[in-house]
């Protein structure tokens, strides 16, 4: 199935906690919530908005052909941003919206392009993609969120803990990984804009509250997630200077290879 047409919407807050103004934050040159909004427009998207809450992020955006959404600075999270923006756009309730963290610069296109394509064919009004774990040590880390699946690839569950757990094998040993395959949660959603409003609309639940995981709160009402695999390995976000070092590095690279 071709991909349908879809929008792209970015949140972006200037006062990160651990990166301090980190859309701003310049990749060979360029900043970073630019760098996004680029990889979203090379995935096809019809149109691209940046979700803010502060002017400097809208001037840095200025003549890119990137939308930008003057929201709120109450929010409690990007979706809710995303929301707002949703409505000061007018997009149609119909309408398949990517919800793209701002600080992944180097996000695959391909990617970008299943969470729409995924939203479209699944019928499900939310729809992410998960990848392989391959190593013992993202089994175990509770950053690294695990997602197991239905048949049908629908969520049955997010968790931070090793789900599903492999009891007899790590009764033996927990230092190896087990056979079996287990799937971490990549962090990008699509939705169908009437599902957006109306997700952000529901009070958090209590697996969201205990889990730290705010796409539990869907799953909880009853709604349906799809999940797709990943065409394409997503990089590390951009959370702390070390990961800006890490970016720029790798930009670096990228443009000597191209050149």
């Amino acid at each position: 199935m071709d991909c349908p047409p879809f929008i792209v919407a970015i949140p972006a807050r200037h006062a990160s906690t651990r990166l301090p103004g980190k859309p701003l934050r310049l990749i060979g040159g360029i900043p970073m919530v630019l760098h996004v909004a680029q990889r979203a427009l090379a995935a096809g998207a019809r149109e691209v908005w940046v979700a803010t809450d502060d002017g400097r992020i809208a001037d840095a955006l200025a003549g890119s052909g990137v939308h930008v959404a003057m929201t709120s600075p109450d929010h409690a999270s990007g979706t809710d941003r995303l929301a707002e923006c949703a409505r000061m756009a007018g997009w149609a309730e119909d309408a398949v919206v990517v919800n793209l963290q701002g600080d992944e610069p180097f996000a695959p296109v391909d990617g970008i392009a299943c969470i729409a394509r995924t939203v479209a064919e699944s019928g499900a009004g939310i729809a992410t993609l998960a990848t392989s774990i391959s190593d013992v040590e993202t089994l175990l880390d509770p950053n690294a969120v695990k997602v197991v699946c239905s048949d049908d690839g629908d969520a049955l569950y997010f968790s931070r803990a090793p789900v599903p757990w492999p009891r007899d094998a790590f009764a033996h040993d927990r230092r190896s990984m087990p056979e079996g395959r287990w799937l971490r949660h990549i962090g990008i959603y699509g939705y169908r804009v009437r599902v957006l409003q109306a997700f952000a609309a529901l009070p958090a639940g209590r697996l969201e509250r205990i889990e730290a995981l705010e796409q539990l709160r869907a799953l909880e009402a009853g709604w349906r997630i799809a999940v797709a695999m990943a065409p394409s390995p997503f990089p590390p976000g951009v959370d702390t200077e070390a990961d800006l070092l890490r970016a720029q590095h790798t930009y670096a690279e990228m443009q000597a290879n191209h050149g």
